[in-house]
């Protein structure tokens, strides 16, 4: 098989763009295994960076996007989320997001992680932020969303994720990196007297 292109223990022979839009680019590869053996591998390429946010108010309380998920043919619950330009800012991309869908504003942020996202198919990668010091105004979706916004009890919200009714990626991962910093008495910038009582 001829090689035009290595990537670690793989060979690719060829590669063929199959589909490509604004979002996403499809690519089929022939390839020699790590084993040496001829295969095939599917690559979906993501042109924006997947942004989530998890906005905290001083009583505890967090906010919930819900929406119908047209890939899932499922309604999921989660946090504000977004794209964000892979050579731009993405706090300021997290922060257009949060004002957009749920008319918040923050004054204060804190990068919580960075995730890989279906990484044996996809190159999609994730930041997510936490948000505090809030102040609320009016929210502007895009025409084509059709979202509903809920207040929650940070608590509620763990026990939601516990029983399975937030099952989106961003949202689990950043409720995690938070429940971990509320246990370690490590949650940044004095949230609230009561930050203990959240979970």
């Amino acid at each position: 098989m001829q090689l035009i292109e290595r990537r670690g223990p793989w060979s690719v022979a060829s590669k063929r763009e199959v589909y490509d839009n604004r979002w996403i680019k499809v690519t089929h590869h022939e390839v020699t295994t790590p084993s040496g053996t001829p295969g095939i591998y599917g690559t979906v390429q993501y042109k924006n960076l997947a942004l989530g946010v998890l906005p905290i108010d001083r009583e505890g309380n967090t906010y919930l996007v819900g929406q119908y998920r047209f890939a899932l043919q499922e309604y999921s619950w989660e946090i504000p989320e977004g794209g964000g330009s892979l050579d731009g800012d993405p706090l300021q991309s997290i922060a257009r997001e949060l004002r957009e869908e749920t008319g918040l504003r923050a004054e204060r942020w804190h990068k919580l992680l960075e995730c890989d996202l279906s990484n044996s198919v996809s190159d999609e990668r994730a930041m997510v932020f936490l948000a505090w010091d809030l102040s609320q105004g009016e929210a502007s979706p895009e025409p084509s969303e059709e979202l509903v916004v809920r207040k929650v009890p940070l608590k509620q919200v763990f026990q939601m994720a516990e029983a399975g009714e937030i099952r989106d990626a961003i949202s689990l991962l950043a409720l995690q990196a938070v429940e971990r910093l509320l246990l370690k008495g490590k949650l940044p910038g004095l949230l609230g007297p009561k930050a203990s009582d959240w979970i």
